[in-house]
């Protein structure tokens, strides 16, 4: 999951989907980053953690991080926030680049239509509510594609 900052959507999203995951008995390495390295070492925003705390999920020892080239090789998936976030981490990726592995999160639940999960940095608390239903329903798409994806595979 890759935002700006690694501070408010990105955690976010990182755990929801962690979350989600363990609910459904899914073993991922889920992680986050930003393209840019504003606070590296820090805690997630604090709105974004309250927000989480209110649904459960426990957010509050994340340390945001910066995207890194290597993490394209290491993830099997990376679900950027906006379309800025797809640019960057096309740049950073440089040569190790591969389009089928990067995507906007809201193109689970939207797909094409290039819905951003905008940042809600600078504003109050119902931002982060809106972030926080926007990446729980992109989440919850995910982890049924993927959990209906891996039964397929034993069935068959």
């Amino acid at each position: 999951m890759v935002c700006l900052g690694n501070i408010c959507r990105s955690p976010l999203a990182e755990g929801v989907l962690r979350h989600q995951a363990q609910q459904a008995g899914l073993n991922w390495e889920i992680d986050s980053a930003g393209t840019g390295a504003y606070d590296p070492g820090c805690s997630p925003h604090k709105l974004s953690q309250k927000v989480a705390k209110q649904f459960g999920v426990e957010i509050c020892n994340q340390q945001c991080r910066q995207f890194v080239k290597s993490d394209l090789e290491n993830f099997d998936k990376i679900y950027v926030m906006d379309e800025e976030n797809f640019d960057e981490v096309k740049r950073i990726s440089g040569n190790k680049w591969d389009a089928s592995k990067v995507s906007l999160l809201m193109d689970e639940v939207y797909p094409g239509k290039h819905v951003i999960v905008p940042d809600p940095w600078s504003g109050s608390e119902d931002g982060y509510h809106k972030v926080y239903s926007m990446i729980n329903l992109a989440c919850e798409r995910i982890i049924v594609k993927h959990a209906t994806l891996a039964e397929k595979k034993i069935t068959n």
